[in-house]
């Protein structure tokens, strides 16, 4: 299958991201152990390599985590962002200054591994549905501050993105529907409200209340931890009249059978939450 190729983020989005990682690590006396042991004249050149099988992500922070340290550090990027790698395949080779490769080595790797495992949870639930005609989606439950690497990392993998915070859409949730006193009470004060590009979704946990959120003709009905059997139901009361999406207890054992019931989203938090990173490593030539 061809590699889910997307742009970098831009630098100005990405480099306060970068800048934070890197100065956590470096603390406020820098790399001790590499400054003791290492001259700064010395050279050399390395290979990252995958030490299991997945999709690449996170080359666009790993290089310019490097570049902050150093910008003479060469790459020559064997498998880019959105690559599938088998165990032992090469993503890149580096060349440089030994001291600053050391250096940016574990902020390069942490990048790496940790959106290369998003990348590859997504495109194995994406996988598991191939054909279905249902698209796999992320939600709000990424890691603070990393949120626009994870879901661009997801979108390696093949997934949606959702909405990227509480600004790009309404989503209205139970704690809403109850403050606000019912569901179509919720509905209409976010129509009064909403300029005239903004999507408003719904989230629902019975039948009962998708029958009331339909006259309203939301965005879009999220179905929130229903059975099998009222997703299906839920999909011949909507009659296509406006995006449902299935979210809630759904693993790669059971989302081909979540995609079977006609539903058009499927949102799983894990792929943010509780992927694991990839397992990577970077050895001297």
């Amino acid at each position: 299958m061809k590699a889910q190729s997307l742009p970098p983020l831009p630098d100005v989005v990405l480099e306060p991201i970068v800048k934070l990682a890197l100065q956590e690590d470096l603390g406020v006396a820098g790399d001790v152990t590499t400054d003791a042991l290492i001259d700064p004249e010395t050279q050399g050149r390395w290979v990252l390599r995958a030490r299991k099988a997945g999709v690449v992500a996170g080359l666009d922070a790993a290089t310019l985590a490097a570049w902050m340290i150093d910008s003479s550090i060469q790459f020559a990027v064997a498998a880019g962002d959105g690559s599938r790698v088998k165990a032992g395949d090469t993503i890149v080779e580096i060349e440089g200054s030994a001291h600053s490769v050391l250096i940016a080595e574990r902020t390069m790797l942490n990048f790496i591994g940790r959106l290369s495992g998003i990348a590859t949870l997504t495109r194995q639930y994406v996988d598991a549905v191939d054909g279905m005609g249902v698209i796999i989606a992320c939600t709000r439950k990424t890691t603070p501050g990393l949120r626009a690497l994870e879901k661009r990392a997801v979108r390696l993998g093949g997934g949606g993105a959702h909405r990227y915070g509480l600004d790009d859409a309404m989503l209205i949730k139970d704690n809403h529907i109850a403050a606000a006193g019912s569901v179509a009470r919720a509905l209409e004060r976010a129509r009064a409200a909403a300029a005239h590009l903004t999507c408003i979704e719904i989230e629902v946990d019975s039948l009962d209340q998708l029958k009331q959120a339909l006259p309203l003709l939301p965005s879009a009905v999220l179905l929130d931890n229903f059975s099998l059997a009222d997703l299906r139901a839920a999909v011949k009361l909507a009659k296509g009249q406006t995006l449902l999406e299935a979210s809630g207890g759904v693993t790669i054992d059971n989302v081909s059978a979540v995609a079977e019931t006609g539903v058009d989203v499927i949102s799983i938090g894990a792929l943010t939450h509780s992927a694991p990173a990839l397992d990577v490593g970077l050895d001297a030539l």
